[in-house]
């Protein structure tokens, strides 16, 4: 049986949706204000929530950016009002609602909006983290600030980052709920049929994940499909963890697409860039998968989430996000020490001095060029490929760095998500 919270100040209120979801087959919860149903979302979490706008203690809005920050946000919430605007629908719809009610409800259309939600809102169970509970450290902050300053605009954006740093929570965060989210797992329809994908989306947002890996061929049919958005009033969101721009530079990449694409473009930052923020990821995620009764109950110690924290997360969220999966699964005790958070991170990637194997016998042109060499080797390996960070690191602009790379012989082969060193 499913479970439904209603919150609402008004007693005739709660009382009458009781009855009528109550004679749908619903077990319904009620809460008279914001205090009660933090209680009762702490008990358990419901299939459902009815969240009035306008309560005495604390307003529904609110509530859900809290429960949105906190990571509580795993089930559809439908707000309900009797002075409802547009704005506050929006507002609301935004921070993570399912959708909006307006007093006086009519009955059909709370059954269907309850019947849609329970169907549909399942997803929202399934995604422990979103961008509201991505953390609270200032880069976070700023990149939510910059996302609010788009979210209405329906032109191409372009979302760059290293490989699992939360792209899709950003591209999420600008979807407009109960609208199309298409967001194929692989590009192949983009060569064979990509007016289909806007047919998809129609109304909505077509997420396209790492665009860097496109071929010539889908690169072609996502270049159509971008003369088309309008027509089909498609929000196109495209994500990347390459440099488009260097790519092409090398000519791997259609100019004039990655124009259409990167007309906005916004930076994810890298969970080490925020490590302050490891600490609560971490937590919510494990507190998700208790609540799914996926694990027993289990928490971290103080010292391992210490060194949660301190670790670089060369994988990002995607990598913390597996590891407390292993650790919640495999742990002996409900608290989760120091010495096995340290048994599962991986070592430190060895890095090889860069005066290894050279000779000191060489002309000094070659012996310069294999110095060099070494040199940017031992820069890729330590950084894990990422051209970005290497280019930082020497203190050269990315450009020139591709330019010297190639000089020295050093090719590039694009694997996943990163450039990496091609032996």
């Amino acid at each position: 049986m499913q479970h439904i919270l209603v919150v609402d100040d008004e007693i005739g209120i709660r009382e009458l949706l009781s009855e009528i979801l109550s004679d749908e087959g619903y077990q319904v919860r009620l809460a008279e204000n914001a205090s009660t149903a933090r209680l009762c979302r702490s008990q358990a979490r419901p299939d459902l929530v009815l969240l009035d706008i306008w309560m005495p203690d604390t307003d529904g809005i609110t509530l859900l950016k809290e429960w949105a920050a906190a990571g509580l946000l795993t089930m559809p919430v439908v707000m309900m009002s009797g002075h409802g605007t547009i704005d506050t629908a929006v507002e609301a719809t935004r921070i993570g609602a399912y959708d909006f009610l307006e007093k006086p409800i009519a009955l059909q259309k709370l059954l269907a909006t309850v019947g849609r939600a329970l169907k549909q809102g399942g997803e929202q169970a399934q995604s422990g983290l979103s961008l509201a509970s991505l953390g609270r450290a200032p880069l976070v902050v700023e990149l939510k600030q910059r996302l609010e300053r788009v979210i209405n605009l329906r032109t191409p954006l372009l979302l760059t980052g290293e490989p699992g740093c939360g792209l899709e929570l950003a591209a999420r965060f600008l979807h407009q709920r109960n609208t199309p989210w298409v967001a194929p797992e692989n590009h192949s329809p983009l060569a064979e049929a990509p007016l289909d994908l806007l047919n998809q989306a129609r109304e909505g947002t077509l997420y396209l994940r790492e665009v860097s890996e496109l071929s010539r061929v889908e690169q072609k049919g996502l270049l159509l499909a971008t003369s088309k958005l309008e027509r089909y009033n498609v929000r196109l969101v495209s994500g990347a963890s390459c440099d488009l721009a260097e790519l092409v530079a090398q000519g791997a990449f259609d100019s004039r697409l990655y124009s259409v694409l990167a007309a906005t473009s916004i930076r994810v930052p890298s969970l080490r860039e925020h490590r302050e923020d490891v600490p609560d990821i971490a937590n919510l995620t494990l507190a998700h998968m208790v609540e799914a009764k996926e694990t027993p109950p289990r928490q971290f110690t103080t010292a391992a989430l210490n060194a949660l924290r301190n670790y670089d997360w060369p994988g990002n969220l995607a990598q913390l996000e597996s590891l407390v999966r292993t650790l919640a699964l495999t742990s002996s005790a409900e608290q989760i020490p120091l010495e096995e958070v340290n048994r599962s991170l991986p070592p430190p990637v060895a890095v090889t001095p860069v005066t290894h194997n050279l000779s000191l016998d060489l002309p000094l042109r070659e012996a310069r060029d294999a110095f060099e060499r070494a040199y940017f080797e031992h820069h890729i390996a330590r950084e894990g490929g990422n051209i970005s960070r290497v280019a930082e690191a020497v203190g050269l602009e990315r450009t020139h760095l591709y330019r010297k790379l190639k000089q020295l012989g050093i090719r590039l082969s694009r694997k996943g998500d990163n450039d990496e060193l091609q032996h």
